[in-house]
């Protein structure tokens, strides 16, 4: 970034702001965020990739695209700690992915601290609607259940 910078400075090119974001797409990114999220502004956590890569299945393969599951304990854990880390040193995190637009998800991402969504704009109205009717306060002590349970989707209603 700092190179582009300097090309744009001796061209005389103006340019604003520059913000550096990093995408949370693979468990290692996930796990090592303290050692490298000082560098970026924002965060955001693509969840297609997150659960393929954490579960070792490939969605596109029929014969073990059923294991798919955004409900695994593994991957609602770096999801969510990796939420709590943006918070903590101030970087704003975003979700993108199925999960984002999963209407059954909404609470539960916002209950971990989740403020951020990006979605197919044919969820936008569902996801807003479930917003809106949401009491985060209380969807904290329940997100924290459903990251202790065993069975998340059992939590689910």
């Amino acid at each position: 970034v700092k190179q582009a910078q300097l090309d744009l400075d001796a061209r005389g090119v103006a340019y604003g702001d520059v913000r550096l974001g990093a995408m949370i797409e693979i468990p290692a990114a996930a796990l090592s965020l303290k050692l490298f999220l000082k560098h970026f502004d924002y965060l955001s956590i693509g969840t297609n990739d997150l659960i393929q890569y954490t579960l070792a299945i490939d969605r596109a393969d029929e014969s073990v695209a059923h294991l798919y599951d955004p409900l695994h304990p593994a991957v609602l854990r770096l999801v969510a700690d990796t939420i709590a880390e943006g918070a903590a040193q101030g970087k704003s995190v975003s979700v993108c992915g199925e999960m984002a637009g999963d209407v059954n998800l909404t609470r539960l991402l916002l209950g971990m601290g989740l403020r951020s969504f990006s979605m197919h704009p044919s969820q936008v109205l569902l996801v807003k609607q479930q917003i809106l009717r949401a009491d985060t306060e209380k969807l904290k002590a329940w997100a924290q259940q459903v990251l202790a349970s065993e069975d998340p989707a059992s939590l689910l209603n």
